[in-house]
């Protein structure tokens, strides 16, 4: 296997309602999420070693560890299950997308590295195998088998993959802080109740945006309670013309801004840059 370069895209919470904290202590949600064109890189190849080698670069490289991430799990998951017991990989993956930020890039990495190994080494694994081993790397890690809209129903393990394109410009700002989504959750007291959503494959531009400036993510309070400073990012970039509306992704503590045009989110940035020129932002397309 010569070196191969695969895209892992970053994902988006549009919404998020924690609906209620089960006995495991884990959370049902019910979630909107889509997918913008801000991407790590992922380099593989074949290697002579015993081991895998796997390291990180790029802006975003500090903090993960290399002994244990979703590369690393994944990699020993597909072991157990007899797969390159006597092969090794060297993996480098080109940071793009903030560690901690609440936009999946780790969950991502390791989404798109499955489906790209049973393609390319001809696991023959099929969907439910593929589905269950990404869950147990992590929650988010099957919303990146397919980029697809999906909406996150509110159920166990429940997808609901959205056929139909979202056309959103986005503006995202990284306030330089590293949130632990077990802790965000751990601290939560914000519940709804399972409402019903709009049939989100068939929604217009216009109608999909209403219905989103009146949803929320129910984990904001929580970490704006933690990390004053990051409430003080979503109201600047709501405060931008041509904003729809803003809030974070996931638990945090990543913030964003859908924008009715590019060129509103592009000067958004350029206003973000003045005011908080340590923080990292990125002006970005739904796919």
């Amino acid at each position: 296997m010569k070196s191969s370069k695969i895209k892992s895209y970053c994902k988006i919470n549009l919404s998020l309602r924690v609906l209620k904290k089960l006995k495991n202590g884990y959370h049902n949600i019910k979630s909107l999420v889509t997918f913008c064109d801000l991407y790590d890189v992922i380099l593989i190849s074949k290697t002579t070693s015993l081991k895998d080698k796997i390291t990180f670069s790029g802006k975003f490289k500090k903090g993960i560890s290399r002994k244990r991430n979703t590369i690393t799990k994944l990699l020993s998951l597909l072991r157990k299950l007899g797969f390159f017991k006597k092969l090794s990989f060297k993996i480098n993956i080109k940071k793009n997308i903030p560690h901690g930020s609440g936009l999946g890039g780790g969950s991502s990495n390791a989404g798109v590295l499955l489906n790209y190994l049973n393609f390319k080494m001809k696991l023959n694994l099929n969907k439910n195998k593929i589905k269950n081993l990404a869950k147990k790397v992590g929650f988010d890690v099957p919303l990146s088998l397919e980029r697809k809209n999906v909406l996150l129903t509110g159920k166990k393990h429940d997808l609901h993959r959205i056929k139909k394109k979202f056309r959103f410009n986005i503006l995202i700002v990284y306030p330089n802080i590293t949130c632990s989504t077990k802790k965000i959750y751990f601290k939560n007291k914000a519940y709804s109740l399972n409402k019903s959503y709009p049939d989100f494959g068939n929604i217009n531009n216009k109608n999909l945006i209403n219905f989103l400036k009146k949803e929320q993510n129910d984990l904001e309070k929580t970490v704006v309670k933690i990390y004053p400073s990051i409430k003080k990012v979503i109201k600047y970039i709501k405060l931008q013309k041509g904003c729809y509306f803003s809030r974070i992704s996931g638990s945090g503590s990543a913030c964003f801004g859908i924008f009715s045009y590019m060129k509103h989110a592009t000067n958004a940035q350029k206003m973000i840059k003045l005011k908080y020129p340590n923080y990292w932002s990125a002006v970005s397309r739904t796919i």
